[in-house]
């Protein structure tokens, strides 16, 4: 038995499909996808452009809902729950990385990792934010606005406002994308330290099959399905 094995489960993803319809028909972009995923563990979802990988973790985030099946984040089901229920829970629960980083252009970096906080009534949110971007390299930046870091710094100051929260779960979308292989290597780096001290679960969608090797588990999509799932120590399926 795997070490993430013996872990408590913190996300299940149960029976789920996804389709959509418009004048040509129905397309099944998910097809009866099936796991579960257990606390502190970290996870590469990959596959090939147009293969559901995006669309899986928008409902794993409830953020989209699923034409069949459900997720349970931590015991709760979160297509039980109306959308403000769900917008509670992703609050107090899941982080967020994205490619396009997704900074407030009008908000320092600080004001951007003290939001969220502010968002759920923390009367600490500036001494936490503050210290959050020391931990990511940006005590000097507190008063920098997006505009003026660069992509390095500004994915950086999104991890700060995802993990500031302490998050049950982070999922994160192609989080290097957009940046040069040497800035992308210390962000993942970052991503991962974090990871390992907050004991938070890691969910990536990446095309980056180093980035993937890094990780516990990988869970390969194919036509909206999981073809292969290979814990530690596997090797990735071929592409």
């Amino acid at each position: 038995m795997s070490s993430s094995e013996q872990r408590p489960s913190i996300i299940a993803v149960e029976h789920v499909h996804k389709s959509v319809h418009d004048a040509t028909g129905t397309l099944d972009i998910l097809r009866d996808v099936h796991f579960s995923l257990a606390a502190r563990e970290t996870v590469a979802i990959v596959g090939a452009s147009g293969s559901g990988k995006s669309t899986l973790l928008s409902i794993m985030a409830g953020l989209d809902v699923p034409t069949r099946g459900t997720v349970r984040l931590d015991g709760e089901d979160l297509f039980a729950m109306d959308e403000d229920a769900r917008a509670a829970i992703r609050a107090r629960k899941l982080g967020f990385v994205f490619q396009s980083f997704q900074l407030m252009g009008s908000l320092t970096a600080l004001e951007n990792v003290m939001l969220p906080l502010e968002l759920a009534g923390r009367r600490d949110a500036r001494q936490a934010a503050t210290e959050m971007l020391a931990r990511v390299g940006l005590a000097e930046r507190l008063g920098h606005y997006p505009k003026v870091l660069s992509g390095g710094e500004q994915q950086r100051v999104a991890l700060a406002r995802a993990f500031v929260v302490r998050p049950a779960v982070l999922l994160a979308d192609e989080p290097t994308g957009s940046l040069d292989f040497a800035t992308g290597e210390r962000v993942m780096q970052l991503m991962f330290d974090l990871n390992r001290e907050l004991g938070t679960t890691l969910v990536l969608v990446t095309h980056d099959r180093a980035i993937a090797a890094q990780c516990e588990r990988r869970l390969t999509v194919e036509a909206g399905r999981i073809a292969h799932d290979s814990g530690a120590g596997g090797s990735l399926p071929g592409p």
